[in-house]
């Protein structure tokens, strides 16, 4: 059986043997780079069913090799964590609009990074099961000036169509299927992101940090996405103090 390939990608040596020491003792099958463009050399020529990114790179960053990854037809929903040793928020939030899938803070813990690849291949293999096949009826909601569409993953606001990336598009499926439901940022976590765990992380405010970051970021994406006017929002309304729901 064909084990799952894990492309590590970080200058530094020590952390790429820490990955390969932990990924190869859970059963994956690992391939390094230490630069963004030997990375995208690989991503290019052999198959690769998740990266590990660090932010911080030698030459392009990994910010960069992201924009590439998600521009490129052939590879864009390849699954990518990044890893990232900067404290300032904002390095988490370019990262998620551009598409990562999620990201994980240095230094880590091993259950972390573990819970993390698993829930993103949990993910990953939902969509895939969604994808074949002709399409039912129910994979079609159709509301206002909305229509979204889970066999193409894509959405059509007011007569135009637009891609969104994996995670928006589930959370905006999953708040318009049950419109008028509040969900709290705990309960999207666990349903859009997969986790399923809460004492993981390395403390309370680190948590909450992921979860409001998470969260907030792509509900301010959908909001420009589909909102007329995304500071006066008509469809994704906050709910202060407990989450969000699709009016």
């Amino acid at each position: 059986m064909l084990k799952t390939r894990v492309l590590t990608v970080d200058d530094e040596g020590h952390i790429l043997e820490l990955l390969k020491y932990n990924l190869e003792s859970s059963g994956y099958e690992v391939v390094q780079a230490e630069t963004g463009e030997e990375a995208l050399e690989i991503i290019e020529k052999e198959n690769i069913d998740l990266v590990l990114l660090d932010h911080m790179l030698p030459g392009i960053d990994g910010l960069e090799v992201l924009k590439r990854i998600r521009s490129n037809d052939t590879y864009k929903r390849l699954p990518v964590i990044m890893l990232t040793a900067k404290s300032e928020e904002i390095d988490t939030v370019l990262g998620l609009e551009m598409g990562a899938d999620d990201y994980i803070s240095k230094p880590f813990g091993v259950h972390e990074l573990s819970a993390r690849i698993k829930a993103v291949f949990r993910r990953t293999e939902a969509l895939s099961k969604n994808s074949g096949g002709s399409m039912p009826e129910e994979d079609i909601l159709k509301l206002e000036d909305l229509m979204i569409n889970r066999t193409t993953h894509e959405i059509t606001v007011r007569g135009k169509i637009m891609e969104l990336p994996l995670k928006e598009f589930e959370l905006l499926y999953l708040l318009a299927k049950n419109r008028g439901r509040v969900f709290d940022r705990e309960y999207l976590l666990e349903k859009i992101w997969g986790y399923d765990y809460y004492g993981e992380t390395r403390t309370v405010d680190v948590h909450i940090r992921n979860l409001r970051v998470k969260i907030d970021v792509h509900i301010r994406n959908l909001r420009v996405k589909i909102e007329v006017d995304d500071k006066n929002p008509q469809h994704i309304k906050t709910v202060r103090g407990v989450g969000y729901k699709y009016a």
